[in-house]
């Protein structure tokens, strides 16, 4: 007997997306909540630290694009199940760490696994999704990772509290292989779905232009010729690194500056990764309700990003002028919803066909890991000899210039560019 369908199935199917993210960032949260407390116990400096984390960006920025083109060949079902078990297991492997080279060896591994999540989302939503969803979908999918930040301190901290800090790594990587479990019962793309409806089946196809969407893999030359491939990266260049400060180095600095013990990371550092799950869904709601009340995609879409563009900076320049720890958990939430209110990740799936989004999506993914691992040990150097108001200074400017990236060379958003041998020429 053939199962019932499933009305809606496209949005179980970015909750599962948005479970992989949430379980990738509580990974690679772990360290970041018990980085203070490994560095006291193995008495490693705040430079060291950062050694630490640019090991695991090195690894991740070349990754990035090797995994985006990994998940268009092999495909989001296979590519997802090789990835999460892989990063799982990486994550469970710093229980064993006892020094710098040890700790940047397992970090470095993680990297090399955790970074085909994002392109393989990207490319599963340009799968399950109508382009007018896409955004939302994608905000729901990438809001996982703030979950999976907000997930960290409380349970990371209570873990290691409760067991120490080694156990905390083994536990958080072990559930990933649940995870895989299931990814391997439900997830099928649309076209072969038992469980889908006729109706949403046809919703899903019918917004896809069939010369677009369908084809051969791009190659990797024709992809960089095109100005929106460098729209798409340099929106990535300019905002991934601030994603990696805002994830390897807040609860550092809540208890560096702000005084925050382990138990109130637990309490109270959740509430600045909760308003980032929040801003991954405004930054597709948003849109989406202005579209439904007659603005295209791509007015929708800039709009928000340009006044987001303009209000981040006034969260990073007065977080450090502040006096309160309050006042400055409440500026660090409104700068982490902003920030992913901006809406980096989604912009390939705006502009590229199906076939070419995990690629498109891992090179600007590997240049903000490039970057990231850059300011990663400038970050370091800088907090060691001043402190953060330099860095959260520089994040300032960021947005802006990115958004006028985007708004020069993509040009128009929801058009589906052809990816014909004049794909470079005729590009807009």
């Amino acid at each position: 007997m053939s199962k019932a369908p499933i009305k809606n199935l496209r949005w179980y199917i970015v909750v599962m997306l948005c479970s992989a993210s949430t379980l990738n960032y509580l990974d690679r949260q772990t360290l970041s909540v018990l980085a203070q407390t490994i560095q006291r116990e193995l008495g490693l400096s705040t430079v060291q630290y950062s050694y630490i984390t640019t090991s695991f960006l090195v690894s991740y920025t070349v990754m990035y694009a090797v995994s985006g083109r990994l998940m268009d060949l092999l495909g989001t079902a296979r590519g997802f199940t090789l990835f999460v078990s892989g990063w799982s297991i990486a994550n469970m492997l710093h229980a064993l760490a006892r020094s710098v080279v040890q700790f940047s060896f397992f970090r470095f591994l993680l990297g090399a696994t955790e970074p085909a999540n994002f392109p393989g989302g990207v490319k599963a939503v340009s799968e399950w999704f109508p382009m007018k969803e896409r955004a939302l979908a994608v905000g729901i999918f990438n809001s996982g990772t703030a979950i999976g930040a907000a997930l960290a301190t409380p349970v990371v901290s209570a873990i290691a509290l409760a067991w120490g800090w080694r156990p905390a790594f083994v536990i958080t990587g072990a559930l990933g292989f649940i995870w895989v479990a299931i990814w391997l019962v439900v997830y099928r793309l649309p076209q072969h779905h038992e469980r889908i409806t006729d109706a949403e089946r046809d919703l899903i196809l019918s917004g896809s232009s069939i010369a677009a969407e369908q084809g051969e893999s791009v190659p990797i030359m024709r992809l960089l010729r095109m100005r929106e491939t460098w729209g798409c990266v340099m929106a990535r260049f300019l905002t991934d690194p601030i994603s990696y400060f805002l994830f390897f180095w807040i609860p550092k600095y809540l208890q560096q500056e702000r005084g925050f013990s382990l138990a109130d990371l637990g309490k109270y550092a959740w509430m600045p990764y909760a308003a980032l799950a929040l801003g991954n869904i405004a930054s597709g709601a948003i849109p989406r309700w202005l579209i439904a009340r007659g603005w295209t995609l791509s007015r929708a879409r800039k709009t928000t990003m340009l006044a987001d563009s303009c209000l981040i900076p006034i969260c990073c320049l007065l977080v450090t002028r502040v006096h309160s720890p309050a006042a400055a958990l409440g500026l660090l939430m409104g700068m982490m919803f902003g920030h992913s209110l901006w809406g980096n990740i989604t912009l390939p799936a705006e502009v590229f066909p199906k076939r070419a989004v995990g690629s498109v999506s891992g090179f600007g993914g590997a240049m903000g890991g490039l970057a990231g691992a850059v300011t990663q040990l400038t970050i370091g150097w800088v907090v060691q000899r001043f402190s953060f108001t330099p860095i959260f200074a520089a994040c300032s400017g960021a947005y802006l210039l990115g958004f006028l990236l985007v708004h020069f060379l993509i040009g128009e958003l929801g058009y589906i560019r052809e990816m014909g041998p004049g794909a470079a020429r005729n590009s807009r």
